[in-house]
């Protein structure tokens, strides 16, 4: 059924698929990669092919626009409260869990943390244990690797890197940064860099830049799924399943790393239905059944 997310100063479109041979045992809301906030994308759509079929509602929601830069992940975990709130008035009190891909599970994590009476359960799909920022050396770093790049050009990415996060902190004016952005901006490799080419068009802030997620995980109790493709060339999977390890305060936390898979749980990183990784899809179904069973 097509509804609204009522998220206060906006209103967000959204699906909610039930199960058709009866009452939900659960459901799942579903939070957004920083690059997909429709509904429709496939990764989204696959849960709610998915899941219904097996006693699990899922809502997806179109995440509200941007105005300038990132939707801060503040005012994304309290859209995903709405979209709780939402979801119970249509299947009861029954256990739901927040799903999320990549950037989606900062917000899905705080969530978790803050209102733990709220959520059963947590799914994150190639999430970050650490910071936007060491994130984005990591996963830019990567590829220029993948581009046949080495130690000299990453040397220089990782000046513009620290130029930019630099100039949002505050730390140097813009006219200084610019003028090392334009000194790198002809190389051959600068698009894979993710730098703006000028800072006039760029909005200046970053408010969750410099996020740390480990006090947030530290504060997860509900039982946690990992997932990470043993390609990701985006996140730094190591590095944020060792936070997870070390800090997460669940007795109930899964780590599956999926062969021939990358930032998507998919074959070799492709964004299609058919491509979804069975590994994945079968890990996933089965894990959520059996915390709908306690």
């Amino acid at each position: 059924m097509e509804l609204v997310v009522d998220a206060g100063d906006v209103s967000l479109p959204a699906t909610l698929d039930v199960p058709v041979d009866g009452p939900a045992r659960g459901a799942i809301v579903v939070l957004h990669g920083s690059g997909e906030p429709r509904r429709s994308y496939f990764l989204y759509e696959h849960l709610a092919r998915v899941f219904p079929a097996a006693g699990v509602a899922v809502l997806r929601f179109d995440r509200r626009p941007r105005e300038r830069g990132d939707v801060p992940y503040a005012v994304q975990a309290d859209d995903a409260l709405a979209a709780v709130a939402q979801v119970r008035r249509h299947v009861g009190d029954v256990p739901v869990g927040l799903w999320a891909w990549s950037q989606g599970a900062w917000p899905a994590s705080a969530v978790a943390a803050r209102r733990p009476e709220l959520i059963s359960f947590l799914v994150l799909v190639a999430g970050s244990g650490v910071s936007p920022a060491a994130q984005m050396r990591y996963g830019t770093a990567q590829q220029l690797l993948l581009n046949g790049y080495a130690s000299a050009e990453l040397a220089d990415l990782t000046r513009l890197r620290e130029t930019l996060e630099n100039v949002v902190r505050g730390h140097i004016d813009r006219t200084t940064a610019q003028a090392v952005i334009d000194g790198y901006a002809d190389r051959p490799w600068f698009s894979l860099a993710h730098i703006p080419r000028d800072l006039d068009d760029h909005p200046g802030t970053w408010a969750d830049m410099d996020h740390d997620p480990e006090p947030v995980i530290a504060q997860v109790r509900c039982p946690t799924l990992l997932f990470y493709g043993e390609a990701d060339e985006w996140t730094p999977a190591d590095d944020s399943i060792a936070v997870w390890r070390r800090a997460a305060a669940t007795d109930d936390l899964t780590v599956h790393r999926l062969a021939g898979c990358t930032h998507l749980p998919t074959a070799g990183g492709a964004e299609a239905l058919e491509s979804i990784s069975s590994d994945y899809h079968s890990t996933m179904l089965t894990w959520v059944q059996q915390r709908m069973r306690r």
